[in-house]
């Protein structure tokens, strides 16, 4: 394998992807001059460096200079409700929730959906990370659990699973499991819906 196949291996691992488009990224790369490579490069190493994951809701943020903290702006801020917790597949759906200006609570990425047909589920999403962030939250008064996945088969089975993972531990604990109502057709990812469509889905939540 030489190094244009071992690059377009490497893009094809991004999401959404396939073997045609990840040679295109790689002859696009060699038409650039040099400085466009280099540039490209130390920006990768950058975000690296300069960006962390939060350790309450593993969302991807900035990191503010000389400070340490691993918590993110969202989870760190008192502004925040802590009644509710929307948990997402991905940060680029929080990011759409985010924009909408229609949710002002806290958030949890699941940081995947569930295969229809997989044996190794736990292994996949962030199950057993969320139910202890519930189990901290509930101390802080949460009062409801969002489930917002896109609107697929997947995204679906997916709504289903965690609520059955989740249904003894919130019982108890008088906490309400919701999934975002009407507003969002069949087939819709989340992190590409509109303003208007992600706040009718957010207020019609069952």
């Amino acid at each position: 394998m030489d190094v244009i196949d071992k690059l377009a291996e490497v893009f094809k691992e991004f999401p959404g992807i396939g073997e045609r488009q990840a040679r295109r990224f790689v002859y696009f790369l060699m038409s650039r001059n040099g400085t466009y490579a280099d540039n490209l490069s130390k920006l990768i190493l950058e975000v690296k460096k300069e960006v962390a994951q939060c350790r309450e809701c593993f969302r991807f943020f900035i990191k503010i200079e000389h400070n340490s903290s691993s918590v993110c702006d969202i989870c760190a801020s008192s502004q925040t409700d802590s009644s509710t917790l929307l948990v997402v597949e991905k940060d680029s759906d929080l990011e759409s929730v985010k924009k909408s200006r229609t949710y002002q609570g806290k958030y949890f990425i699941l940081g995947g959906l569930v295969p229809i047909v997989e044996k190794t589920t736990k292994s996949r999403i962030r199950i057993e990370e969320l139910k202890k962030k519930i189990e901290k939250e509930n101390k802080n008064g949460l009062k409801e659990v969002i489930l917002a996945f896109s609107v697929s088969p997947q995204g679906d089975h997916t709504d289903t699973y965690v609520r059955e993972e989740l249904e003894s531990l919130v019982k108890p604990l008088a906490i309400k499991i919701s999934s975002l109502g009407k507003g969002l057709s069949t087939g819709t990812e989340l992190e590409y819906s509109d303003n208007d469509t992600l706040r009718n889905a957010l207020r019609n939540r069952q």
